[in-house]
């Protein structure tokens, strides 16, 4: 019989906070508690100022939970929160707050959507994956917090390993990779506060031993909300790769979120046109499903680069479900080589001196 969330509680108030002398139930230290099918993940959440001297207290919260009958696994991350010092996002010409560098980390790029459902995770993956084959460190986060997919994309389902100090990145194809998914099973939802999520990826950005990489690509959350201004505002992006259908509907949402990285100051490297044609695999006859040329377009109309087409075909969604993404199983197909040529842009657009993003207002 699973596990009940007062068994939880009740197993997680005999662990004592050496810092308080409380229990961490009582001291309001356990958030974001969740629980399905046996499976419980949960958030610590500690004073900024106490960051990884915290680990002892979340290992053994989640030890603590492990042993309760009925639980099959427990994951329990760290959460840095101080919301009386929460700055709101900055307004467009307002203060932004400072940027703060990743520790061995060159660059760090964003690939983002103004919406779900164009395929941004894939396209991060594999972007990531040609862009090592292009001779780069790289790293990938996946910061979608509510909806973590790396871990189906690289076929991982083990947890991260900590050495006291910092979480090891799971190397996957070459990539070092970290997700909120390597913590919490895949059917578990994380029902967590802005200020918990906000601090959930600072916590992966910041005690995560990336070093030394040349770029870490980070697969933001689709659209423009707090954890989106949160990274746009406080981590030091070289720039950002919008996708999008070639559909109206979906173009109309990338132009916000192209126009969130502009009002951050974030370059805006390109514009990728996602699922752009449907190639049959029996006659070979190309179908324009939502469309055709809608990405370039906008991006003409917004003074922005356009990188490049990735054509809708059963490989990618085939290979990207069964954890060997497309350029890493068959680097030499049509598929891979029209994600290589993206990542050539990136890589030629991140070396190439940044000019100043143009203000276009966007209605």
């Amino acid at each position: 019989m699973p596990a009940s969330k007062e068994d939880v509680l009740k197993a997680l108030s005999r662990v004592t906070d050496p810092a308080t002398g409380r229990n961490v139930v009582d001291a309001g230290m356990v958030q974001g508690l969740v629980l399905r099918d046996g499976n419980v993940g949960f958030a610590i959440e500690v004073p900024p100022a106490r960051g990884r001297s915290a680990e002892p207290l979340r290992q053994a919260c989640e030890d603590a939970v492990a042993h309760v009958p009925g639980v099959l696994s427990v994951s329990a991350v760290l959460t840095a929160h101080q919301e009386a010092r929460a700055q709101p996002p900055a307004p467009h010409g307002g203060h932004v707050p400072q940027r703060m560098g990743i520790p061995g980390v060159q660059s760090v790029i964003a690939v983002a959507s103004g919406k779900g459902g164009v395929g941004k995770s894939t396209v991060a993956v594999n972007l990531a994956l040609a862009l090592s084959q292009l001779g780069l460190k790289i790293g990938l986060l996946d910061a979608d917090i509510y909806g973590p997919s790396v871990p189906r994309l690289l076929g991982i389902n083990q947890k991260p390993v900590s050495d006291g100090q910092k979480l090891q990145p799971i190397e996957k194809f070459g990539l070092k990779a970290m997700s909120i998914g390597f913590l919490v099973g895949e059917e578990s939802p994380l029902v967590w506060r802005g200020p918990m999520v906000q601090s959930a990826l600072t916590q992966m950005m910041n005690d995560v031993a990336w070093a030394p990489l040349d770029l870490l690509v980070l697969d933001m959350p689709p659209g423009t909300g707090d954890a989106q201004l949160t990274i746009a505002q406080r981590v030091p992006l070289k720039g950002a790769v919008i996708v999008s259908t070639p559909q109206d509907i979906a173009l109309i949402d990338a132009r916000k979120g192209l126009q969130m990285f502009r009002k951050t100051e974030v370059p805006v490297l390109g514009i990728v046109e996602n699922m752009s044609v449907f190639v049959c695999p029996h006659c070979g006859e190309a179908t324009h499903i939502f469309g055709h040329g809608g990405a370039r377009a906008t991006a003409e109309q917004l003074d922005a680069p356009f990188l490049g087409e990735i054509p809708l075909v059963p490989a990618i969604r085939e290979t990207s479900d069964a954890g060997t993404p497309i350029v890493a199983l068959a680097p030499q197909s049509v598929e891979a080589q029209a994600f290589l040529s993206v990542a050539k842009l990136v890589m030629e657009k991140i070396a190439a001196p940044t000019r100043p993003a143009p203000r276009i207002v966007i209605e």
